[in-house]
């Protein structure tokens, strides 16, 4: 018989993309189970995944409040507490966020196994919280920022997690850059405002001085058909879009990115050899899209900057020169090819299944 594992996810697309690949990777030697709450849900394809919405209510400062979450919150675990008693799961797998709070909680009680997984360089919260009775955490780095030293020895480094698909499309194996440069830009599940308004003026200003294409996330579909003819008016051939979850197939065409640094985009961009300047999110909690760039910058993949020391005419500059003298470029492509020679499907999987066949 085949063990039960139950995936809790949900919240943005950095938590539920994760869970529905490690879903794939686990579904023929184990029975799945995979949980989310409704914003997750918009990230899952209910034909595909067969999940169940658990809704966990947001924490807030406002003292009216508190008894309404507290209500709730106690809700979701005795509704999590069924949940995983019914099923009879025996290990829970937890892509951490406040939405599995609940089930960790069940699963302690229950005592029922419990693996954390943390796609970013910096140990998330409820990750952090339930360290103490978890049996490993999954993860990319050995140096996760915020980690306690007594559970070291808990860390399990994989290589990043890819949907299966990725693995079919070939890879950015351009050694020259053409005449015209092809950049894309991408401001993560939910877009980024600054990126549609700063770096679309960014672009408008690079084509003065060098032909340029660019393939481009847009936080809202109204503002597709103003930058669309922004674009067009001054002979910047553009692809926009909002969201797109197969924009992968577009990478091996792309010179260059310029992104937020949620950990699945740049861990598909180092995959396909793409070198990018990373822009993290500002208000990303723990500040984690930072660290998950600055572990790449520090590998040499990429160039980081913090939004607040963006300057349009001091990146125009950089990415002039980048075009120009193109060392540097090649230098960061050929580092990311080493890092990622490893990365296939088999291997993850075969990591993965004799983790979870322990015991």
């Amino acid at each position: 018989m085949k063990k039960k594992i139950l995936i809790s996810t949900g919240g943005s697309g950095g938590h539920t993309m994760p869970a529905v690949t490690l879903y794939q990777h686990l579904k023929n030697n184990f029975d799945i189970f995979l949980t989310t709450d409704k914003r997750g849900a918009k990230y899952i394809d209910k034909n595909i995944y067969n999940y169940k919405i658990i809704e966990i209510p947001k924490i807030s400062k406002n003292i009216f409040k508190i008894p309404y979450i507290l209500f709730f919150f106690i809700a979701s675990i005795i509704k999590s507490f069924f949940f995983v008693k019914n099923n009879n799961i025996q290990i829970l797998v937890s892509i951490g966020g406040y939405m599995s709070v609940p089930l960790c909680i069940s699963a302690i009680l229950l005592k029922r196994k419990i693996y954390l997984f943390e796609p970013n360089m910096v140990v998330g919260r409820s990750n952090k919280l339930f360290l103490k009775f978890s049996e490993k955490i999954i993860c990319y780095s050995e140096s996760l920022k915020n980690f306690p030293t007594e559970y070291k020895n808990k860390i399990y480094v994989i290589k990043p997690l890819l949907r299966e698909k990725i693995y079919k499309e070939e890879k950015n194996t351009k050694n020259t850059i053409d005449k015209s440069f092809r950049i894309l830009i991408m401001g993560g599940s939910q877009g980024a405002e600054f990126f549609d308004n700063e770096i679309s003026d960014l672009i408008i200003d690079l084509s003065k001085n060098h032909k340029i294409s660019i393939v481009q996330q847009i936080t809202t579909q109204s503002k597709i058909h103003l930058l669309k003819e922004k674009y067009l008016k001054i002979g910047v051939e553009n692809e926009l879009f909002n969201f797109n979850e197969e924009i992968y197939k577009k990478y091996n065409l792309i010179d260059f990115a310029i992104t937020r640094a949620g950990a699945s985009t740049i861990s598909e961009l180092i995959f396909f050899n793409v070198p990018f300047l990373a822009i993290p999110l500002p208000k990303s909690k723990d500040n984690h899209q930072f660290y998950n760039a600055k572990e790449y910058f520090d590998k040499k993949f990429c160039w980081l900057i913090n939004q607040s020391d963006y300057k349009k005419e001091k990146i125009k500059e950089f990415i002039i020169n980048l075009i120009r003298n193109s060392e540097d470029y090649f230098e960061k492509k050929n580092n990311m090819s080493k890092f990622s020679y490893q990365n296939s499907w088999n291997n993850i999987n075969q990591k993965l299944l004799t983790l979870l066949n322990e015991n």
